[in-house]
């Protein structure tokens, strides 16, 4: 009603569900663009209340900014490291050459393994030991930060 265009506010509410709930409630997003459909598919004024649905939604959903925060820290290191080369032991190998330059070779396949995890380093060697993804404390994320500290608590007994 006032004058904005409604796929205006659908965009929006997108972007607010990725970049300032994010993880903490992960199904925002999904809700965001399912209003953003309902509103292509209905058009107005039905369509408006699939956007108003999904405003509210996340107007009460836990907030975090860990995603957009760790994703700017990694562009950043792509940007001042453009050239450090992807590890060989995770690089495909389809060609006979290729694997014989050592591409894939000591590749671990986590479902292969005893809790499907794997002692393997997956960053081009300057960017060892570098943690993006800080989780919060709020939402789902709270369960994704106990899974990394329990992931990490397992790497660090096995470099023992």
């Amino acid at each position: 009603e006032s004058g904005e265009d409604p796929l205006y506010v659908a965009r929006r509410l997108v972007r607010f569900a990725s970049e300032d709930v994010g993880n903490a409630d992960p199904a925002a997003l999904t809700l965001a663009l399912a209003a953003k459909d309902a509103y292509h598919f209905l058009g107005s004024p039905e369509g408006e209340l699939a956007l108003a649905q999904a405003a509210l939604y996340l107007a009460v959903a836990p907030k975090s900014n860990a995603v957009y925060t760790a994703f700017g820290e990694a562009q950043q290191d792509v940007r001042e490291r453009p050239a450090e080369p992807v590890p060989l032991h995770i690089r495909n190998a389809p060609t006979r050459l290729m694997q014989d330059l050592g591409y894939g070779r000591g590749y671990q396949y986590a479902h292969d393994a005893p809790d499907a995890q794997v002692e393997q380093e997956h960053l081009p060697e300057a960017l060892r030991g570098r943690h993006y993804y800080r989780p919060s404390d709020r939402g789902a994320e709270a369960d994704i930060g106990r899974r990394l500290a329990d992931w990490r608590r397992w790497r660090g007994a096995r470099a023992r």
